[in-house]
């Protein structure tokens, strides 16, 4: 190269300028960033504000939140509690001195269930009413004394008295086992059967006592009092037959009219009225027994 071509260049470079190159964000990334940025702070500080609004609404502290305390024996409620799932608890129980409610829209259903997780025992209280499932049912006082127990075998009344207050009384399909049967005081008593008969038997004996009142036995076919191996005993000042039928006089006996009647006893077991005589004129007077 010649020396004149070297001073051209020379002086060609250095008549231009340097180039500078700028290192950012400029422009429209810049104005977009910035905003981001600023809608990131807007929803940090709603965010932090909801927070600070829901612990104070829902009353969080360091014992619990809300109606909800934790203490050393479990979980504390306080006030009106609702639960919209199933709640699984060992033991629920009141404050002391304040009752316990379980209140629901439909039913309040109470399930136990065994190993096998089947259901064994169940109680329901529904609008329809309390319905029970289990294999017994027992109620006892406060003292521990059995009242009332039932299962498919029987049905035990412990109290000292059963008081059916229905105006018709208490039905019994079957047979019924007691002691003594006993109407309220200036009550009457009444065992009745409309449609089928009616059995009393005891194994020792049955007395009928009536204080203050009559006995009255009604009956539409036979009136049965039999005793096997003792007797039967009607101990009253008065006792009155009525209606017996009566049977045709002797023939020897005596022409004036008879104001004396005997009663007597047909072989099949029948009463009727004989005219009295100088002796007993019931073999003679058996035309009622036929």
């Amino acid at each position: 190269m010649t020396q004149e071509q070297c001073t051209h260049r020379n002086n060609v470079q250095s008549s231009e300028k340097p180039h500078v190159y700028k290192v950012g964000i400029y422009g429209w990334r810049k104005r977009c960033l910035y905003f981001f940025v600023l809608l990131l702070m807007i929803l940090i500080l709603v965010n932090l504000a909801l927070t600070i609004w829901i612990l104070k609404v829902m009353n969080f502290t360091i014992d619990g939140m809300g109606n909800l305390r934790i203490t050393e024996k479990g979980l504390k409620l306080e006030g009106d509690s609702e639960f919209l799932q199933p709640l699984y608890a060992k033991e629920i129980q009141s404050r002391p001195g304040s009752p316990l409610l379980l209140q629901s829209s439909k039913n309040v259903s109470i399930n136990i269930l065994n190993g096998k997780n089947q259901l064994v025992t169940q109680l329901i209280a529904g609008s329809s009413g309390v319905h029970a499932r289990g294999k017994m049912l027992e109620v006892k006082s406060s003292t521990g004394k059995l009242l009332f127990s039932a299962d498919d075998q029987e049905v035990v009344v412990g109290a000292e008295r059963l008081r059916v207050t229905g105006a018709e009384g208490a039905v019994f399909s079957n047979s019924v086992e007691t002691p003594h049967v006993r109407a309220e005081p200036f009550k009457e008593l009444r065992l009745e059967s409309p449609t089928r008969s009616l059995y009393m038997e005891a194994p020792k004996g049955i007395q009928i006592l009536a204080e203050a009142g009559d006995i009255q036995a009604t009956c539409r076919s036979d009136l049965r009092l039999e005793s096997k191996d003792g007797e039967i005993t009607l101990d009253a000042q008065r006792i009155r037959l009525l209606r017996l039928p009566e049977g045709k006089a002797s023939p020897s006996g005596s022409t004036s009219r008879q104001t004396v009647y005997e009663v007597c006893v047909c072989p099949n077991g029948k009463l009727f009225l004989s005219q009295a005589g100088t002796g007993s004129t019931c073999q003679i007077s058996n035309n009622v027994c036929l």
